[in-house]
């Protein structure tokens, strides 16, 4: 099939945001709190990132690349050890218990972060962070409660509300950061995880009982999915990619004479640029059958994009800059709301919880290896390094998405 053949029956993003399907109250209320969840989860992650690599070089330890890429990336590290256990428990104990319990151990790894007097102990808050592995429950919790027909647009709404979540963190954090330093933002992650579990105890509502003699999932039958394995791919190497590329691009700002400070600057307007794009053009075509074209496009514009940087790595332009993190943006938004709604939708009902433990799983070591090794390749190559690396990464994501079936259907 090619790329520019539409086929809005065939295509599951598009016949399930199909104008006529509304969402009930119910469904509405369920979207909002568990996207107001994950908004305020990956705030208090995302709030970091763009001041992380700065900021980590005025601790002890703080002048190695690979301690500080470390420090960046473990959270995915436990994060990946801990996605499919909690995503099982999920289907065997109920979402709301564990999406408590992983918000908790996320709210001790916050202070802990927030008092690490040493680069070593801040890779431990961040270890600590990253053992609250929650998306999978999240995820299937919202799948448990809307319907088939809206879930992608269930989904969606948690994507987009990632995408801003990582807006907001690109203008606020170096806005934050000089009054209240590294440490005052891991503060405001505690707090914001705290708001998180108030909203689950007593915004969300009641997840739906547990059939008895409904089927178990098998990590096995899931493994053999080979559309879902597609989607976990894709999840690793957009994360991966992402954290290479936060690695590198603050440099390049101040390079280019842009304090720390004024950096959202150059964020903000790149970023509400691209939500335009992608919710008046992107999302549109989607709709209209084109899926496979989008999500083929974007990859390939990610991968540009990291080839494109390699050119402003001796001389770098604010301005060139900042239609680049544009563009990225575009790619990434538009893979950020997708890739969850349709890893959702090639699980059946009773495997959701362990596919979307695979999938954040993926996502996961997407983060840590992204931090971890590219801080290595960082401390080895430099910049041009992380961009060349980046671009291989996202040339295998596009050859392994080229087999995607634009019709792949949920078995259930």
């Amino acid at each position: 099939m090619t790329v520019s053949s539409p086929s809005p029956t065939a295509d599951p993003l598009a016949r399930a945001s199909a104008p006529s399907q509304r969402m009930t109250p119910a469904e509405r209320r369920t979207s909002a709190a568990l996207a107001s969840v994950y908004a305020l989860r990956m705030l208090g992650l995302f709030i970091v990132l763009p001041v992380f690599a700065l900021q980590a070089r005025h601790y002890p330890g703080g002048d190695d690349p690979a301690l500080v890429g470390l420090a960046m990336g473990i959270y995915g590290l436990t994060q990946a050890l801990l996605q499919v256990p909690l995503g099982m428990a999920s289907d065997r104990l109920g979402r709301k218990p564990v999406i408590l319990a992983g918000l908790a151990m996320f709210a001790i790894g916050s202070a802990v972060a927030a008092w690490a007097p040493s680069i070593g102990w801040l890779v431990a808050g961040r270890a600590l962070q990253g053992a609250g592995a929650i998306s999978a429950a999240v995820t299937a919790l919202l799948a448990d409660l809307t319907r088939d027909a809206v879930r992608t647009k269930a989904m969606a709404l948690v994507g987009v509300s990632i995408a801003l979540m990582f807006a907001l963190s690109l203008v606020a954090a170096p806005t934050l950061v000089p009054h209240v330093g590294l440490s005052g933002l891991f503060v405001i992650t505690l707090c914001l995880t705290l708001a998180a579990m108030a909203v689950v105890a007593w915004v969300v509502p009641a997840e739906p009982p547990r059939q008895p003699g409904a089927p178990r999932a098998s990590l096995r039958e899931v493994l053999r999915q080979r559309d879902l394995l597609r989607v976990d791919a894709a999840v690793f190497i957009l994360h991966a990619a992402q954290m290479m590329t936060w690695l590198t691009v603050p440099a390049l700002l101040v390079q280019a004479g842009l304090d720390a400070a004024h950096h959202w600057q150059v964020y903000l307007p790149a970023v509400v640029v691209s939500l335009l794009i992608v919710g008046g053009l992107l999302f549109r075509l989607e709709r209209m059958g084109y899926f496979r074209a989008v999500y083929l496009g974007t990859v390939a514009l990610i991968g540009l994009v990291q080839l494109a940087l390699l050119t402003q790595v001796s001389s770098p332009s604010l301005w060139t800059l900042g239609v680049l993190l544009c563009l990225y943006f575009v790619g990434f938004n538009t893979q950020e709301a997708s890739q969850p709604s349709l890893a959702s939708r090639l699980a059946a009902p009773h495997q959701r919880g362990t596919a979307l433990g695979v999938f954040n799983t993926l996502m996961s070591l997407g983060i840590f290896t992204g931090g971890a090794v590219g801080g290595m390749v960082a401390r080895t190559w430099g910049p041009s390094g992380i961009f060349v690396a980046s671009a291989a990464l996202v040339a295998v994501w596009l050859a392994v998405a080229w087999g995607m079936k634009p019709g792949a259907a949920p078995r259930h």
